[in-house]
């Protein structure tokens, strides 16, 4: 598969809820996740790491306990510097069809 071309985060943002604009001018989204507990925020992690896997796409995250801060761009898109792709649509979407509604804002 070729490298993916930017689509920019305010396109991706145009079809995601609850996820933002990393702030300082990076083209990247982000969102945080919150859990019941440890073992929820964990499953969740597991399950889109193995998608995430097939996708050959991972996101930068920071867990403690119950919360999952993600940030999502795509390092090696086509106009360099990385930024924004429909990989990160892609899997900012399954993160959301998984989340349990405790995480949801």
């Amino acid at each position: 598969m070729g490298r993916p071309s930017k689509i920019g985060a305010d396109a991706a943002l145009s079809r995601l809820q609850g996820w933002s604009k990393v702030e300082g001018g990076r083209d990247a989204i982000a969102k945080t996740f919150r859990f019941k507990d440890f073992n929820e925020a964990f499953g969740f992690m597991t399950r889109v790491a193995i998608k995430a896997d097939q996708l050959d796409h991972h996101p930068e995250w920071f867990n403690v306990y119950n919360r999952v801060e993600v940030i999502l761009a795509t390092h090696d898109a086509v106009e360099g510097a990385g930024g924004v792709t429909e990989l990160d649509v892609a899997l900012a979407g399954f993160m959301d069809e998984i989340a349990s509604p405790s995480s949801r804002p």
